[in-house]
């Protein structure tokens, strides 16, 4: 699942301006989180928006030009302005009843690396409820959930996300070091984009 509903308050430079869409490295922000979860090792994909059409619009061409559009979905987040934790309750309701486990990408994060899903994909064993990258000690994204966290997630609200759940799992928490920063960088501001 890749969460793009929020209002990106920090980052408008324009009434109604739209940060996933706005111009990074020659793409829409939000093309980098969308390239990472299709290359990762998932039955769906879950694009979580507050019903931007232009989003919405943006991310089914890419779906259709990464082979990934029978299997990709718009999911929107009524409640959205509650923040991240409406987002994750709206995607993880809208999982196959049979899923394992999903990831969560960032929207605004367009650097993670592409075979980074594979390997949190390979951490997650039994006794470990989740796995995460970790760049020179740092918890980074996206964060692999195992079925075990999906009533936790359920459970979430406001704008916080999964920080705390995270910070209870403990060793049930794999961390899978990463050599690139990109598990980190997300834009929050204008002057991110440079």
């Amino acid at each position: 699942m890749i969460l793009a509903a929020g209002a990106g308050r920090r980052f408008a430079r324009r009434p109604g301006e739209r940060k996933l869409l706005a111009a990074f490295e020659g793409r829409p922000l939000v093309a980098g989180a969308l390239d990472a979860a299709f290359a990762a090792p998932a039955q769906r994909v879950l694009l979580v928006t507050d019903g931007d059409a232009e989003l919405a619009a943006f991310a089914v061409a890419q779906a259709r030009t990464s082979g990934r559009d029978a299997d990709f979905e718009i999911v929107v987040a009524a409640d959205a302005a509650a923040g991240m934790g409406a987002s994750l309750r709206a995607a993880i309701q809208a999982l196959p009843p049979h899923s394992d486990g999903a990831f969560v990408f960032l929207g605004d994060m367009p650097r993670v690396p592409a075979g980074l899903a594979r390997e949190l994909a390979r951490a997650l064993v039994p006794g470990v409820d989740a796995a995460a990258p970790r760049f020179e000690g740092r918890r980074g994204h996206p964060v692999l959930f195992g079925r075990a966290c999906f009533p936790a997630l359920l459970a979430l609200s406001g704008d916080v996300g999964a920080r705390e759940l995270l910070a209870g799992l403990g060793d049930r928490l794999a961390l899978v070091d990463s050599p690139d920063a990109g598990v980190l960088f997300d834009v929050d501001r204008p002057a991110d984009l440079a």
